[in-house]
């Protein structure tokens, strides 16, 4: 129960704008400012106990405590390694970045795509931090984490290995802003070698929020050089790179200087006239700093003297920088894969760019209630989450001349790289999109069952299911509304994701379910309408001052259906015995007379009518899709978080409910119904509790 209340309070955080940016969540809850201070106030250097310098923080396996390549190593503060540190010498470039001994040059391409705009920079390298005035040892950054930011603080130890620095560095060696990064994200991450291979987008999201999209140039479409333009325009963060099948192919050097398996960053797009005729180019990055490009439109090639002088002067081609121009069909034919980043308005804070309008939602596949498996699982794939959009303006200036509507849906998992050490496998992740029936349009309080997903065809979706942390894809539709699908390719599948939709025009998204309402039969019995065959059956279980106890009640309801062949059940327990005493005593005197006990059995048998006859599969027990077509019958519908709960409390470890804990269920959400009227005085939606109040609720 404690989860629930932690995902309930998530949400009203939320609400309230903690996990933005500029109200990001202390990680490990430790408070920048105040352990700065504190650190001020006693004259100590800050020593973070919770990311320490021993070797359990590089690695758990190639650099845990028995590696070789952990041996030596020491951590050292920059102020031991350099005599005047500095935090950024000169603004953050992308030249500052040196790769170590670490396989992160993916996330080093990101770090130094980041570079190319302050604002987006500071961001994850907030200002104000120096190795001066009031240092303290002490540094913090902050990184977008599946739908929110948070703020990780870290100590400036970094390891080293004689003298020098074993990881990210810069190349004149006394700036720090890059190593104390990449610490930072190794500590969200759980260790350095947590950060071992990747992908350059992966990066780009924890550092902007933004939601990536791939291309495979072998299979380019012909309007990708327009994508490209348009991406940089949107202030979208590009990386590229080579794949190679041959594992010791790993960095390998090609012999026009491009290094395979090797992460790059695309910094530009530019059309220049060659000797008459235009020529698209593309400028490219190599964290490295000094393998270059040289092919045609490298740094000191011909092409560049039949370029006009006016054009060329545009272009910075001949510094030996680590980056490089190349003509973009040459791209296309030596690069593999290129990776955009597509940021949130709130990331972007230039003028000069265009906007993406943006939603995202959390959500959750869990084992019986939500986790339904892909669309070949006919019985569970209509448990899954469903989210509805509504596309109603088309694209201006479509870049394949298409009248349509283009959104960016992508669907990401979590915690990936932290279960890395636990040897645990991201699930195979994919969604699927579905054309709203006119029936339903307008609407987003219905979930839609096999009677209307089954009988449809996917208008868009994933081409495979993945197991990646992120699987997104771009796509034009025509106007109208749409329902996505997200799920795991297995059902039951535990998991918790983030799904988030880019569209060129706004666009009205929202999870689509139904609305959480109780429609209860009442049962209006007085003493005189009491049929005798009642009163039979209630004086056999009832004691000496003719009222049913908790236990009483207990030993007849066990007494009914141990003589039952059709329903599975392992006895009515002591606590729905109780909810049952609750609902239905209206004296106070914690039993059940026979008037009470007679609305009791009409329930049971109402109860049990509903029970034998969603029971499709004659199981003898409800399975989640079973439960909430029945607790529609009975009166109460919820919606896909209700049904997780009731799942997770009522269900056995094959995900069944069995009649003794659907009739615990239902007693239960009678009763939750009817006090939460009760104190909604004036139908507000909401009920406020004082302390005793709710103890007193919550304890009854």
């Amino acid at each position: 129960m404690s989860n629930i209340a932690k995902f309930l309070a998530k949400r009203q955080d939320r609400e309230d704008g903690v996990g933005t940016n500029k109200n990001a969540i202390p990680f490990n809850q430790q408070d920048y400012q105040s352990l700065k201070r504190e650190c001020l106030e006693k004259k100590t250097l800050f020593y973070d106990l919770t990311f320490p310098a021993v070797s359990e923080s590089l690695g758990y396996n190639e650099l845990g405590p028995n590696s070789s390549k952990v041996q030596g190593v020491v951590w050292k503060r920059p102020k031991e390694l350099c005599s005047k540190p500095q935090f950024i010498v000169d603004g953050a470039k992308r030249t500052d970045i040196c790769q170590g001994a670490l396989g992160d040059c993916w996330l080093l391409a990101a770090i130094a795509s980041l570079t190319l705009d302050t604002n987006i920079l500071e961001l994850v390298v907030p200002p104000d931090q120096s190795f001066k005035d009031g240092y303290a040892g002490i540094f913090h950054f902050q990184f977008w984490q599946y739908g929110e930011w948070v703020d990780v603080v870290i100590d400036d130890r970094l390891p080293t290995r004689n003298g020098k620095l074993l990881f990210v560095h810069s190349a004149e060696g006394s700036e720090y802003w890059s190593d104390l990064l990449e610490k930072a994200y190794a500590k969200l991450n759980g260790s350095y070698e947590a950060l071992t291979g990747g992908n350059t987008i992966e990066g780009f999201e924890d550092f902007t929020g933004g939601i990536a999209e791939s291309y495979e140039l072998s299979k380019a479409p012909p309007y990708l050089f327009k994508i490209i333009q348009k991406a940089l325009g949107l202030g979208s963060l590009l990386g590229c790179s080579i794949v190679s099948t041959n594992a010791n192919e790993l960095e390998a050097v090609t012999s026009l200087k491009l290094v395979k398996r090797h992460a790059y960053s695309l910094t530009g797009t530019e059309e220049v006239h060659y000797i008459g005729r235009p020529v698209q180019l593309v400028r490219i990055r190599n964290p490295w700093g000094q393998v270059e490009w040289t092919g045609p439109w490298s740094d000191k090639s011909n092409e560049w003297s039949n370029v006009p002088p006016k054009e060329k002067a545009k272009l910075n081609y001949s510094a030996e920088d680590g980056e490089f121009w190349m003509a973009y069909s040459d791209f296309v034919q030596n690069f593999s894969r290129l990776e955009i980043c597509n940021l949130t308005p709130d990331t972007l804070t230039s003028e000069e760019v265009g906007r993406w309008n943006y939603c995202q939602f959390d959500g959750n596949w869990r084992p019986g209630s939500t986790a339904g498996g892909c669309r070949n699982n006919r019985g569970t794939f209509c448990s899954n989450p469903q989210f509805v959009i509504k596309l109603e303006d088309v694209d201006d200036d479509p870049h394949d001349g298409k009248d349509g509507c283009t959104l960016l849906v992508g669907l990401m998992q979590k915690d990936g790289r932290k279960d890395k050490r636990f040897g645990r496998d991201l699930n195979s992740i994919g969604f699927a999109i579905y054309k709203v029936p006119d029936e339903y349009k307008g609407r987003s309080n219905v979930h839609f069952g096999s009677d209307v997903l089954l009988q449809k065809k996917m208008v868009a979706g994933t081409k495979s299911f993945a197991s990646m942390r992120e699987i997104s894809e771009r796509f034009k539709l025509p106007r109208g509304e749409y329902v996505i699908i997200p799920s795991t390719y297995e059902p039951n599948r535990q998991g918790s994701f983030v799904l988030r939709v880019f569209t060129e025009k706004e666009a009205a998204v929202s999870p689509m379910d139904v609305n959480i309402t109780a429609n209860i039969t009442k049962d209006y019995i007085s003493a005189c309408d009491v049929d005798p065959s009642y009163n039979q059956l209630f004086m056999k279980f009832a004691g000496n001052d003719s009222q049913l106890s908790v236990v009483e009640l207990q030993q007849m309801l066990n007494n009914f259906v141990s003589k039952r062949t059709d329903i599975k059940t392992d006895g009515f327990s002591m606590e729905t015995c109780r909810h049952i005493v609750n609902l239905l005593d209206k004296n106070g005197s914690g039993k059940l007379g026979l008037v009470d006990f007679q609305t009791l059995w009409i329930k049971i048998q109402r109860y049990l009518d509903i029970f034998k006859n969603r029971d499709t599969d004659k199981s003898g027990t409800m399975s989640s899709n079973e439960m909430r077509d029945a607790l529609t019958i009975a009166g109460f519908q919820v919606n896909g978080e209700i049904l997780q709960v009731i799942i997770s409390r009522y269900a056995d470890q094959q995900y069944a409910i069995d009649f003794d804990n659907f009739v615990g269920c239902l007693i239960r959400l009678e009763m939750l119904f009817k006090i939460f009227k009760l104190f909604n005085k004036k139908n507000t939606g909401k009920i406020e509790l004082d302390i005793l109040q709710w103890l007193c609720l919550a304890l009854g």
